[in-house]
């Protein structure tokens, strides 16, 4: 398999560093670290050019701060300067190389995918009702915390030669315990980290219908037996190979009993719902009628459901 090289000087040349710095600022120009970088912009984008050439530049220290929606968590953020900025730049070189990397599929946080098109292609995949009988589902135990620092480097060896890229990812990477939630390139490093596995499922176990979002996963078969046989390969891949376990909540079940909880919608052969927890957050949402762009989003949800019924019971005299 040939390895890529020849990416650190794309990464840290000028064009791309400036370039990366107007992306990182998209939305986000209000913001504090935006400010106090633009009083010395110009400045700050050499000083940048020049800590990544001389292989200087060390992760700055996080700061942290607990959300609690969908779950709770603890979310890692760091400056915008000089981190942020370097974290694109390395995406604006790496992702095309990740993607292909990647199977078709793995869903979260990859452009052209996300939570309607994995929904969407299990939708497709339900229409095969004879091999879809059953499903499993399974997601591991704290995925991002528990990703083996050394095994992820292990594997970015396979893909890349260029050394003085794999020291800057070296660095990111043992710059916190796990993956931080939060870090632009941790959502590329945990696609990354269960790439092989991916393909180990679609090439070695020949799973036609395997969907992954993040550390949420989804095989469907016309057989209960043969997910069990699936589910006991899976625990003794992750185990031996990622030094992952999968939660005790795992479930193999008949889908037509209660239908596939995954990304937000119930899938059913026939129909396709919303989950109850977005459900009542909608309601609460569309009660109140204060925020345009939150009503806008859930009403987006709307249109990939079936969900007929359900708005007429949210709006039932009129529409948003």
């Amino acid at each position: 398999m040939k390895r890529i090289g020849n990416l650190y000087v794309q990464i840290i040349s000028p064009e791309n560093i400036e370039a990366s710095e107007l992306k990182a600022r998209r939305g986000k120009s209000s913001q504090y670290g935006v400010i106090r970088f633009d009083k010395n912009k110009d400045y700050n984008l050499q000083m940048l050019h020049e800590i990544l050439k001389l292989k200087t530049y060390k992760t700055s220290i996080y700061k942290t701060f607990k959300v609690y929606e969908p779950k709770e968590r603890i979310v890692f953020k760091l400056p915008y300067y000089p981190d942020r900025i370097t974290h694109h730049a390395i995406m604006n070189i790496m992702e095309s190389h990740f993607t292909n990397w990647f199977t078709n599929d793995s869903y979260s946080s990859i452009k052209g995918k996300g939570i309607h098109k994995a929904s969407s292609n299990l939708k497709l995949a339900l229409q095969d009702k004879e091999n879809t009988t059953f499903c499993l589902k399974l997601d591991i135990v704290k995925f991002y915390p528990n990703v083996n620092h050394d095994i992820l480097k292990q594997l970015l060896r396979k893909k890349i030669k260029d050394q003085d890229l794999l020291w800057l990812l070296d660095e990111i990477i043992d710059s916190a315990d796990g993956l931080p939630i939060g870090n632009y390139l941790s959502q590329y490093f945990a696609n990354f980290y269960l790439t092989y596995f991916d393909h180990w499922i679609k090439e070695e176990l020949q799973i036609k219908h395997y969907f992954r979002y993040a550390d949420d996963i989804v095989i469907l078969s016309y057989s209960k037996e043969h997910l069990h046989q699936v589910l006991a390969q899976i625990k003794h891949y992750l185990n031996t190979n990622l030094k992952l376990e999968i939660k005790s909540n795992y479930q193999i079940f008949p889908v037509e009993a209660r239908g596939i909880d995954f990304v937000g919608y119930v899938h059913f052969h026939t129909h396709t719902l919303i989950r109850k927890s977005i459900k009542k957050r909608m309601a609460k949402v569309f009660k109140k009628r204060k925020n345009k762009a939150t009503i806008a989003g859930y009403l987006g949800w709307t249109k990939h459901a079936n969900t007929k019924n359900l708005m007429k019971k949210l709006l039932p005299n009129d529409s948003i």
